[in-house]
């Protein structure tokens, strides 16, 4: 796949642009934190809601399993946005982690966490579904 990017793309982000990113991605950090903090909150069940029928037991327990997975999703989130804070400092936030170029404002607004341009990323996903191909493949030999 051909890297060709339009002008407006390889530009990279004025000051004032950088300046905005960074207040957006600080907003959606504390938005994150203040979401996990209620949620920490009013998870916690008193021993007599906890006890009940088995299905009772396996609602609660699909619910823990559901709330601990966007937990997760939220932690690695949280990573994401506190490595772009890290970029923004370093001046490379707009800068593309594997090829080295300009990410683009309009991807960057898409996703403020992003750390690949778009060409890279579709390059990672095309790989990454090649992966989990091959290894489906593999697994369905070995039965």
């Amino acid at each position: 796949m051909s890297k060709i990017k339009t002008e407006q793309e390889a530009a990279r982000l004025t000051k004032k642009d950088v300046e905005y990113f960074h207040k957006l991605l600080l907003e959606k950090r504390e938005r994150l934190l203040r979401q996990a903090r209620q949620s920490a909150n009013t998870n916690i069940k008193p021993i007599s809601q906890t006890v009940g029928d088995e299905l009772d037991q396996a609602v609660n327990e699909y619910d823990k399993t559901f709330e601990m997975r966007m937990q997760d999703r939220e932690k690695g989130l949280l990573k994401k946005i506190n490595h772009s804070l890290k970029r923004i400092e370093e001046n490379e936030y707009d800068l593309c982690e594997s090829c080295g170029a300009p990410i683009g404002k309009k991807r960057l607004t898409a996703r403020p966490e992003a750390t690949l341009c778009i060409a890279c990323k579709e390059d990672q996903e095309r790989n990454e579904k090649m992966f989990q191909k091959k290894h489906r493949e593999r697994f369905n030999l070995d039965l």
